[in-house]
């Protein structure tokens, strides 16, 4: 069967995500057929190096041989089995090793099966702690300017990326917005470290006349994803932190998408030397083969739950799937390849390519700046690089990329303006500088009017 016949099939029936339907009146979708290492290949026999780890999922690569085999034994023995009053070997396993790898004193496991259901079980626990410790006011939550952290309704309150929140405005719980320490706006000569301090000093402002009322502080530790790849120094965790305890705030640490090495380190608090009160963690965690998240919390926080029945004050929060064996399984199997493969060192050759292979960009005349932590590179357009002026987001800049890099072999998924690289760590220096200059070449014919 052709691409077009699945196409055609597809268009009766699916309705895809994140996607104005209407564009697929012109814009072909790509049917997959098969995935093998950093390629995803479609019905015609063409491959495309999938530079963004479809969706920032995938780890070690397609069909990776290790994780096949570890799924292919669960299955064996156990698919499924509800997590209320029973338990299983893989679940167990996982949460004793997350323990030992997570920042020290995040000792307890609550699982769902993706990312903005983490961040809503975050919420509540936030929430129903303070109840419980008997202060109902600390009901609200302080979130970042530029912020994502799903598109459930608590997830997307809590974020701040309109085009994502603004249509379900009336929908939300209201939360109060401080300045990012992420932004592209610094003053002349101003250096990260002190624009980030400038920023904290705002919302400091905002958790000393609010603390009475604030359950918890969410933030995504170094890179807000969603609203184009935009980083912020580890000092600014230690500033945060540290405010969170003088105010007693809960910290939230949102590392579903920065978690499991791709900032450089297995979690971007560590590089602060932080422990958030709360870690939510998906994505990566299976190598981008099944859905799973967890949300790690303190010893504390567990402990304010734990209580007689007759008390009513126990975290009564599920999912069908939580904790599902074959989806934990895969996770071992991730955790397995981090242990073998040492592959946190091996990201720092591979992030130093990342970096050479498009330091000439910096000086492309529609490039407005090239950023990286770790594994992710953002490279930002813009119309006028001497008044920092950004193209109007009407004119889909990023469509055009997105279709160039397709027609040379390469998934990027641009965010606006914004192209970034994202890729599984198994890629190699050598295809990382086929796309870079497949990413120049996108660039070049993006900004041509």
């Amino acid at each position: 069967m052709s691409n077009l016949e699945y196409i055609q099939r597809d268009l009766a029936v699916v309705w895809h995500p994140c996607t104005q339907m209407k564009d697929h009146e012109t814009l072909p979708m790509i049917p997959i057929r098969r995935g093998e290492g950093i390629f995803l290949e479609d019905f015609e026999g063409k491959r495309y190096l999938d530079a963004i780890s479809s969706w920032w999922v995938n780890l070690f690569g397609h069909a990776n041989p290790r994780i096949n085999a570890a799924l292919r034994a669960q299955l064996d023995s156990l698919e499924h089995v509800m997590l209320a009053g029973f338990t299983h070997a893989p679940v167990i396993e996982l949460s004793e090793r997350l323990v030992k790898l997570a920042p020290h004193g995040l000792t307890r496991c609550f699982y769902a099966d993706n990312g903005a259901s983490a961040i809503e079980i975050a919420l509540k626990m936030s929430f129903h702690y303070w109840r419980n410790c008997e202060q109902p006011k600390k009901t609200k939550f302080l979130t970042l300017e530029n912020s994502y952290h799903g598109e459930t309704l608590g997830a997307l309150a809590v974020g701040n990326v309109a085009l994502f929140k603004d249509t379900y405005a009336p929908l939300l719980m209201e939360t109060l917005t401080a300045p990012s320490p992420a932004g592209t706006d610094r003053a002349s000569g101003e250096s990260l470290e002190a624009y980030a301090y400038r920023k904290f000093q705002a919302l400091e402002i905002m958790l000393a006349a609010h603390a009475d009322e604030l359950a918890a502080v969410i933030v995504e530790p170094l890179v807000q994803g969603a609203a184009g790849m935009r980083m912020y120094p580890p000092i600014y965790l230690q500033w945060l932190r540290a405010a969170c305890d003088k105010y007693q705030v809960h910290l939230i640490a949102d590392e579903i998408a920065v978690g499991f090495g791709r900032t450089g380190t297995m979690f971007a608090c560590e590089q602060a030397g932080i422990r958030p009160d709360l870690l939510c963690l998906s994505k990566g965690l299976t190598g981008g083969y099944l859905p799973l998240s967890v949300v790690m919390s303190t010893e504390q926080i567990y402990q304010a739950f734990y209580a007689d029945y007759q008390k009513l004050s126990g975290f009564l929060h599920s999912h069908s799937y939580t904790g599902n064996a074959l989806a934990c399984r895969a996770a071992l199997a991730t955790l397995d390849i981090f242990e073998s493969d040492n592959v946190i060192e091996n990201n720092q050759v591979l992030s130093t390519a990342m970096r050479t292979s498009t330091a000439h960009l910096q000086d492309h005349p529609h490039v407005l700046e090239v950023r990286q932590q770790g594994m992710i590179l953002a490279i930002e357009l813009t119309k006028n690089k001497a008044t920092r002026e950004l193209y109007p987001w009407q004119e889909r800049r990023g469509l055009r990329m997105y279709q160039y890099a397709l027609q040379h072999g390469a998934l990027l998924r641009p965010m606006g303006g914004v192209l970034y690289f994202m890729p599984p760590y198994v890629i190699t220096p050598e295809q990382i500088q086929q796309l870079a200059d497949i990413a120049t070449g996108a660039i070049d014919a993006a900004t041509q009017d």
